[in-house]
């Protein structure tokens, strides 16, 4: 991986870490939710985050439920499970299920 890109990666990391420690669980409505994602997914859920992730523009509202409770579990993911992890913490019942119902729309 490249010095910037590292750089760049290492710094979204150490921003989600700390952003999380002072972060409790809210609900939040779809939109908002989504707006936490648009950096590393895409505004339109196009991206594959980090180029390594898999483009979730196109799943349906189940499959994005099931993988961020997965996420908050620690029963899914790949190489940004532990980001995610942090990212669906993050997040109550409720905004799990709003988020998943804006993405799948998009």
């Amino acid at each position: 991986m490249g010095g910037t890109r590292m750089k760049k990666m290492s710094r979204i990391l150490f921003t989600v870490c700390v952003f999380t420690v002072s972060a409790p669980v809210v609900h939040a409505g779809g939109t908002e939710v989504f707006q936490t994602c648009v950096e590393c997914h895409g505004a339109s859920a196009e991206k594959s985050a980090m180029g390594k992730s898999q483009v979730i523009k196109g799943w349906s509202s189940s499959q994005i439920v099931d993988a961020l409770n997965g996420y908050k579990a620690g029963t899914y993911g790949g190489p940004l499970k532990a980001l995610m992890k942090v990212q669906a913490d993050k997040l109550d019942a409720a905004s799990i299920q709003d988020v998943a119902q804006y993405i799948s729309g998009l």
